[in-house]
């Protein structure tokens, strides 16, 4: 495409006053810009579109007048593009791409996506799952708009809403000695077989728990994915530590788990919302805030019992 909306926006306005001048004046542009941007036109398609007539102003030639027609009739177009953009902008409406945190993702993402629709019909959210590293390289990328995740080794380039503040809970089978406490110690807990969530930022985090306390953990296993530690957990291989429990006190496999308080001070994390900086938020993001401002809170985790 040869031409822009600017030039013909100029050269309409001179053929509808008959006069540079008069363009200048009616549209606030130099005469020069208008005067260059009609011979631009004229010269990159060989047309003549105005016999200039020396001080008595333009008048359109043949191919001019067609000209004027379709330039018309393009200007009508680019201005019902415009409002219809401006009305999608000012909408809740189209794809939601986010990210989640693969231990909180089959927890949080159904109650989200679906009270979103519910609430905006023409919404929808997609949402990724990955571990803490992958969701911060994806908003960098602008793959995804925003992030529900922890707090944890978050890059200080980014931005973080705290939603709900979440302490770690240990987990062991429903015929474990420890299950009918209602708390337990990182002492109490040394001796035990841990069954550790290996996961980047996760598992360090999970081990500075027993540092904090003074006490090393009996790692009897490593696994990337937290349903198989509750899994082997309900299977009696040990323990593990999580900091949502969910509302099913079951493993996958259908094994009951009893969640334990841990004494102590332990340094709980907040779930929240990271998002890259500068990221142009849409009414649809902003829709998304609110609704996990509303859904995710200290006292309410959508899946998962209160905190």
């Amino acid at each position: 495409m040869r031409f822009t909306l600017r030039q013909i926006r100029y050269f309409v306005a001179a053929a509808e006053t008959g006069s540079i001048t008069l363009a200048s004046d009616k549209i606030h542009i130099s005469q020069p810009s208008i005067s260059a941007a009609i011979s631009a036109l004229e010269l990159d398609y060989g047309i003549q579109l105005f016999v200039r007539h020396h001080a008595q102003g333009l008048s359109l030639t043949p191919q001019g007048q067609s000209f004027l027609e379709a330039a018309r009739a393009l200007l009508l177009q680019a201005g019902e593009l415009e409002a219809t953009a401006l009305e999608l902008a000012s909408k809740v409406s189209g794809l939601l791409e986010i990210g989640c945190l693969s231990t909180v993702y089959p927890l949080l993402v159904p109650e989200l996506v679906q009270a979103l629709r519910r609430r905006h019909e023409g919404a929808g959210v997609h949402a990724v799952a990955g571990h803490q590293p992958e969701l911060m390289e994806r908003l960098r990328r602008g793959d995804i708009a925003l992030a529900l995740t922890y707090d944890l080794d978050l890059p200080p380039d980014l931005e973080f809403i705290g939603l709900a503040r979440v302490p770690p809970y240990a987990f062991v089978a429903a015929r474990h000695r420890l299950a009918r406490r209602r708390a337990v110690s990182f002492e109490e807990l040394a001796g035990e077989p841990y069954l550790l969530l290996n996961m980047p930022a996760s598992r360090d985090y999970f081990l500075s728990l027993f540092q904090q306390e003074g006490v090393s953990p009996r790692i009897a296993g490593r696994f990337e994915h937290l349903d198989v530690v509750r899994s082997l957990v309900a299977r009696g291989d040990g323990f593990g530590i999580a900091n949502v429990k969910p509302r099913n006190h079951a493993s996958l496999d259908g094994n009951r788990l009893v969640y334990l308080r841990l004494t102590g001070s332990p340094r709980a994390l907040v779930l929240g919302l990271a998002m890259a900086p500068g990221l142009r938020r849409t009414q649809t993001t902003d829709a998304f805030v609110a609704l996990c401002r509303e859904l995710i809170r200290d006292d309410r985790i959508p899946g998962a019992d209160a905190p």
